[in-house]
């Protein structure tokens, strides 16, 4: 009873904050911050946390080991059972972050090395973590020639690149991996810690990266999620993620009651994922009983010897089953009821819904989905 309580509280705050878009995620950035909505996902999915006081502090630099637990998180492998030592100096199986530590060597994020130290509590340089960001991925492989001529076009600063990064460099500016703050453009600025603005943006880089590339070990745990539904038709799908195009029809149980006589623009209405919304090869996009909600756009009543009632819903709230909460726009004209000749005559044909009535709605954007955990992209 709680969890629904809890949940239900959820939709409501998500769906005022939608509704007022001039709401900040933290306290100290709004949405004009340059890496804002890398920041507001990262945060939604649990990469990152802010501060009791809300704030982000987004200019503050980032440990080594702080770093590994971020981009863990970001590839979905926190709960992933390792069993590899790790054999670092100042890295005991009693350190906070040791597990942490010990998985991103396993997935080939970072070397281990008997009995060197990982200097966990080091600020990342930029170059520690593009580096890391670059291994997470399946690459095509590059000459040393070739990376020297695309750094030395790319970067102003390239001559201060240290020499062990310099494939990683090349190879992060041909995926877009590259994060520049405002001022920095045409700069790598390898060897300065990285904030926790930069950090965030290049973890959803890679996070986008990695759901099409993950390297050898990343792809035999990354696996898309199946079901039975309601399959969606001309899903494309690119390594893991899933993309609902818009146009798409989704089925709804629509269970607040929706009439022409009775509704009135900007009433909200609450409703459900009928089904599992699946692709044809069934990989689950969106679960069944996924909370959605909306406001009526559009309300004609019926008329006596005139006009028939019209009731147009948007829905533009979604809230999945792991409580994240995204916009997804999707609109329905909503048919009247069926009624006979006289009635019809003299009352004009009405539109009204029963609870948990099925209703279609048709996508006016694409969902980007990740097929192995559900999350939206927005």
């Amino acid at each position: 009873m709680f969890k629904k309580l809890l949940k239900g509280m959820l939709v409501f705050a998500a769906f005022a904050m939608i509704s007022n878009p001039a709401k900040a995620f933290y306290t100290d950035m709004d949405q004009n911050h340059w890496a804002y909505q890398s920041i507001k996902f990262l945060t939604e999915v649990g990469v990152v946390v802010g501060y009791p006081d809300g704030t982000y502090k987004p200019d503050i630099p980032v440990t080594r080991a702080e770093f590994a637990s971020m981009a863990i998180k970001a590839l979905g492998q926190e709960n992933t059972n390792v069993t590899q030592a790790i054999h670092f100096a100042d890295v005991p199986e009693y350190f906070w972050a040791y597990n942490i530590i010990q998985k991103a060597v396993y997935f080939d994020l970072i070397p281990d090395a008997n009995g060197e130290n990982y200097r966990p509590y080091d600020s990342v340089t930029r170059a520690e973590a593009i580096n890391i960001a670059v291994n997470a991925l399946t690459t095509n492989q590059i000459s040393q020639q070739k990376a020297n001529d695309i750094v030395s076009k790319a970067y102003e600063d390239y001559t201060q690149l240290p020499a062990w990064f310099l494939m990683a460099a090349a190879k992060s500016h041909v995926l877009d991996l590259d994060v520049v703050m405002p001022g920095h453009e045409g700069k790598m600025e390898a060897n300065r810690p990285a904030n926790r603005a930069e950090v965030a943006q290049l973890l959803y880089k890679m996070m986008q990266e990695a759901k099409l590339n993950p390297n050898a070990k990343l792809a035999e745990v990354m696996q898309k999620r199946t079901a039975d539904g309601f399959i969606v038709d001309n899903v494309k799908v690119q390594g893991s993620i899933g993309i609902i195009p818009a146009g798409s029809l989704l089925p709804i149980n629509l269970e607040t009651v929706v009439g022409s006589q009775i509704s009135n623009v900007s009433d909200i209405f609450t409703a459900k994922a009928a089904k599992n919304y699946v692709t044809k090869e069934h990989y689950l996009l969106i679960s069944e009983g996924s909370d959605m909600k909306g406001q009526v756009k559009y309300v004609q009543r019926a008329n006596l010897f005139k006009t028939q009632g019209q009731v147009i819903i948007k829905n533009e709230l979604l809230v999945t089953p792991n409580d994240q909460a995204v916009m997804v726009y999707g609109v329905a004209t909503l048919d009247p009821e069926k009624i006979g000749f006289w009635r019809r005559l003299f009352k004009g044909k009405q539109v009204i819904t029963k609870p948990n009535q099925l209703v279609n709605i048709r996508l006016l954007a694409p969902i980007k989905v990740d097929l192995t955990n559900g999350y939206i992209y927005e």
